[in-house]
């Protein structure tokens, strides 16, 4: 065994007896190549094979800091609720040692301005790194089209209540769509209309009939991995939705919240077919790091920058200066592109284990050969018309299952309401995807039998 294996060896030795714990810095190189009586090359090169192996993560001009273990995460799994329901980013992945080593740089270096008001449009450095992140997902913009926003919510809030150059009042959503969204225009009584989402896509014709009537506002779309079907619009979809907002002079509000979690760099957003400046393209960071934050971005079209940043100075004055100093570290130091390698990672097993079991249990129940097997982490199980969903989550919520229906992705009274049931495994190892996919399968077939409540 070579001296730099010997290292290695001795180390990670050392981090599973926890003799070195979750956090702590691993001594200098100097001192390393003393006590083991090496060079500073042979340490470096350990240290460098441990960072890969994901023992220990590196800190820019700090140092190497040891890793938490799966094993200090994942206790004992037989007793842990399978969480089928939550889209939340799963917190077994998430280096929280990284990011607070972050969030304290950012409170050194951004120190004044957590005392001050007076950057409505966002920080400007983040600002920068968002427009260039953006580019990479074809979407070039100016960084005076840029606002942050505290969430993409809270930008929807704003492009609901603001008015825009047509006078129009009316907006256009999916059905199903985005729950807290339906939630709010419930709430404010703003005219709404609907147009049908399958995992084809959209009813496109349906959607020209309701633009030429020419009381739309907007559009709000999932193009990317919609949520809760799971699936995206073609290429061919994207460039003729993109058409009719020209055409018709309407504004598409793209919802592009699982940007960072897409494996092909030729999916383009509808932003990249825009050339008329219809597009509103918001971009979320809770899903690829965590809801906390409450960090989104807008891209605007010069036509709605300055009534968007009146509406945003009125409803959020600013968005948190320390959310977004850390995120701006965060970037720059190069963690979250080395996170999102991490992410994109382990949801690739998830998703490979989720088809697999999609496509054996459609064999035997028909109401898994209706779900589509779709390229991201959630998607939805078609259930008969008549079918007790609530009895079913509760018969799982007894044996640590959580799942969730999609009643509240639509609006109240849509003609386009049915019965599904939402399967997401962001939080699920893939280990626990087939055996909690197949109790629910049991429990579907039971009461298809007996529909007992």
């Amino acid at each position: 065994m070579t001296k730099h294996q010997q290292l290695v060896t001795a180390l990670e030795q050392q981090i599973r007896d926890g003799s070195l714990a979750a956090g702590q810095k691993l001594p200098s190189i100097r001192k390393m190549s003393i006590a083991y009586g090496c060079s500073p090359a042979t340490v470096v090169r350990a240290y460098e094979q441990l960072a890969r192996d994901q023992w220990v993560y590196v800190m820019n001009r700090s140092g190497y800091y040891v890793a938490r273990q799966q094993l200090d995460i994942q206790h004992d799994q037989s007793t842990q609720r399978i969480d089928l329901a939550s889209a939340a980013p799963a917190a077994e992945i998430f280096p929280f040692e990284d990011f607070q080593s972050s969030l304290q740089g950012a409170m050194h270096i951004y120190r004044d301005q957590l005392f001050t008001y007076g950057m409505p449009q966002g920080l400007p450095p983040l600002l920068e790194e968002i427009r260039q992140q953006l580019e990479e997902v074809q979407v070039f913009a100016r960084s005076s089209q840029l606002h942050i926003t505290s969430g993409v919510h809270r930008a929807l809030s704003i492009l609901t209540m603001m008015p825009f150059p047509s006078g129009r009042e009316t907006i256009l959503i999916e059905q199903p769509g985005y729950h807290l969204l339906i939630e709010m225009l419930e709430t404010l009584k703003v005219p709404v209309q609907e147009v049908e989402r399958t995992s084809e896509g959209l009813d496109l014709e349906r959607v020209e009939e309701l633009f030429q009537q020419g009381a739309i506002k907007f559009f709000y779309v999932m193009p990317r991995f919609h949520n809760p079907l799971g699936t995206s619009l073609t290429k061919r979809q994207k460039k003729k939705l993109v058409a009719l907002a020209h055409r018709y002079d309407v504004y598409l509000v793209e919802d592009d919240y699982l940007s960072d979690l897409e494996p092909q760099s030729s999916n383009d957003p509808l932003y990249a077919y825009d050339m008329s400046g219809h597009v509103i393209y918001l971009k979320s960071y809770s899903k690829i790091l965590f809801p906390g934050l409450r960090i989104g971005a807008a891209v605007l079209p010069d036509a709605l920058i300055d009534t968007f940043a009146r509406y945003k100075s009125m409803l959020d004055v600013d968005s948190s200066v320390l959310s977004q100093a850390a995120l701006h570290v965060y970037i720059q130091n190069g963690m979250f592109a080395h996170y999102r390698r991490l992410v994109l990672e382990a949801y690739r097993e998830r998703i490979q284990q989720l088809r697999h079991s999609l496509k054996e249990l459609a064999a035997d129940h028909p109401v898994f050969a209706g779900a589509k097997r779709t390229d991201t982490i959630h998607t939805i199980l078609p259930l008969p018309v008549n079918f007790p969903t609530g009895t079913l989550i509760r018969r799982l919520a007894e044996q640590q299952i959580t799942v969730d229906s999609t009643d509240r992705y639509f609006l109240s009274g849509s003609s386009y309401r049915s019965n599904q049931l939402r399967i997401n495994v962001s939080n699920v190892p893939a280990s626990q995807i087939d055996p909690a996919l197949r109790t629910v399968a049991h429990e579907i077939g039971r009461l298809l039998i007996s529909p007992r409540h």
